[in-house]
Parts: structure tokens; sequence; C-alpha cells
């Protein structure tokens, strides 16, 4: 499997990184399977860090090893995905437990809809019916040491 990592700079070794801000699935190495995702992870990384140019490093992903790893996979943006993005964004991780967590990204719209849970500006199953028609790239949030090194590095676009 290829994946996508979206930086300001090329990544050759990925290496956890102590969390700065509050990130869907807790502190990770975030890529994705969508091209176009991790571009615009690019452009706005290098928005918000000042400096460098966006960058997407490519990575190969062994999944065929998968069964030794212990990964947590989303597969919609369910009451289950919104419950551990919510105590993700909100400081409160869920659990830690996990190599690999794999799942849609709140992208702009989704985040605005969660924020909007969040703030009881409305319950749980109306936040869950306003996600899930939402066609939601994926991320692949590599949590610890082993997992990270399982991915391959192939080259920069």
């Amino acid at each position: 499997m290829i994946l996508y990592h979206g930086s300001n700079m090329t990544v050759e070794k990925p290496r956890l990184m102590p969390m700065r801000r509050m990130l869907d699935f807790g502190a990770a190495f975030y890529l994705t399977s969508d091209l176009e995702q991790a571009r615009k992870w690019a452009v706005h990384t290098v928005k918000m860090r000042g400096e460098g140019s966006a960058t997407v490093s490519v990575y190969e992903f062994d999944s065929t090893v998968q069964p030794t790893l212990n990964i947590l996979k989303f597969e919609a943006p369910d009451r289950a995905w919104l419950r551990f993005v919510s105590a993700n964004r909100t400081g409160q991780p869920v659990d830690d437990r996990y190599d690999i967590i794999i799942g849609p990204v709140a992208n702009d719209q989704a985040i605005r809809t969660v924020n909007d849970y969040l703030n009881g500006y409305f319950p749980e199953d109306i936040a869950i019916r306003m996600l899930l028609p939402q066609k939601l790239k994926d991320q692949h949030a590599f949590k610890t040491e082993t997992a990270l090194a399982r991915l391959v590095f192939k080259e920069v676009l």
C-alpha cells in the first residue's frame, strides 16, 4: 500500500513528535492514501509553520504485516469515530494501545460539525447524520515505533 505524508520538508525517517495541537487520533505520524489530501496537508503545514516548502513524502506500507500490529479502523464517521475524535480534540485521549489508527479525516466541513457538536449546538445523532454523507478522505495515524518501522520511504513529490 502506498501512503503519503504532507509536510513543509522531506521526511525520509518518520518519527513520533510531541503533540503541539489536538488532532483527530492524537499524537502520531499522519499519512493518507490520497495524494491530494497529502498535498493539502503540505500547504497547510507551510502556512502554519511559516517556513519550508510544500512537500509530499511517499511511503510503502506492507499490509501483510498488519496482523502483527494492533490496528483500530473506523470505516465511517459514525458514533464511535465521533466520540474518539471528540475526545482527542478536547485533550482527553480515549485509548493509546494502538500501533495504527485508520479512519476518516475531519476536513474543514467535518471539523465544523465536530466543533458544533462539542459546543453543544446539537446532539450526537444529528452530528452523525451530518457527517455520514460527506466524502471524507482517509488518515492513517502511526502511533508507535513498531508501526513506523514498517514504513519504507520511496520518494518525494
